[in-house]
């Protein structure tokens, strides 16, 4: 006579319960990324979470070992530790505004059916590195890799108004306020007003300062540290642009916000 086999008892996989064990605690690391979550305790974690707090405590101590994570032993509150801090910077500093902002320049021009553009700056000057045109028949287009002072032009007096009051005092200091047209700003203080004003509305505009018969609006793309690591511009001829201007700024604004934050820049959904 057969006798029955007891039955096995069923363990859960170990590969299943690793990815699990993962997963809670890139949750745990997530929530302290969370407005107001700046530090926490293991109940507030576990119940955020649902999780137990024994659970939510052993998860603590492990990225406590790898420096991810760090306690206060007076208030036994956790907070980031200084290995997130250098994975953020690690992926801050691997950005590449250019490849960034790619994307964002089609759909700007695509959307406005004008030309969007992407300038860096190099010292005391900017260049175009990419744009994206329209499908229409009369368009603006730039020339890349070529240098532009910083005082000509929407793109240019985006980088410019944005650098620290130092910078711009030593501009204006020792770079020749050359005119490109007849309509570029060359003298200090009229630069000067026009910064304050594209400081307060967060975006700079041009008609034919750098370009006869073009006009643009332009606003920088912010790093992690608030400064300016690239400027999206959107351009076309003076004539058809202008009744343009308002909405494409507001449009451009958009757009540069969403890049920043992308970049690091905390306050980029403030602006």
């Amino acid at each position: 006579m057969e006798t029955a086999k007891p039955l096995r008892r069923r363990t859960p996989d170990a590969s299943s319960q690793t990815v699990a064990t993962v997963e809670r605690a890139a949750d745990v690391l997530v929530l302290f990324a969370e407005p107001g979550s700046v530090t926490l305790g293991v109940t507030e974690i576990a119940g955020k979470l649902g999780m137990s707090k024994a659970a939510v405590h052993r998860i603590l101590t492990s990225l406590r070992l790898r420096g991810l994570i760090d306690l206060d032993l007076e208030t036994r509150r956790y907070s980031l530790g200084s290995t997130t801090m250098r994975l953020g910077l690690a992926y801050l500093d691997r950005l590449n505004v250019r490849g960034l902002a790619a994307p964002a320049l089609v759909t700007l021009s695509r959307t406005l059916a004008e030309t969007a553009t992407l300038s860096i700056r190099t010292r005391s000057t900017r260049v175009y590195v990419d744009q994206a045109t329209p499908s229409r028949e009369v368009i603006m287009s730039v020339s890349l890799g070529v240098p532009y002072p910083l005082h000509a032009g929407a793109s240019s007096k985006a980088f410019l108004a944005f650098l620290s009051d130092e910078e711009i005092d030593a501009y204006l200091r020792t770079v020749p306020l050359t005119r490109l047209t007849e309509r570029t700003l060359v003298h200090p203080d009229i630069l000067l007003k026009d910064i304050v004003a594209i400081r307060r509305r967060g975006y700079a505009r041009s008609t034919a300062e750098r370009q006869h018969g073009s006009a643009s609006v332009a606003a920088p793309i912010f790093d992690h540290h608030g400064r300016p690591a690239g400027v999206v511009s959107v351009c076309g001829p003076m004539e058809r642009f202008r009744g343009e201007a308002r909405h494409c700024a507001e449009v451009l604004l958009e757009a540069t916000r969403r890049l920043s934050a992308r970049m690091g820049h905390a306050s980029a959904e403030k602006r």
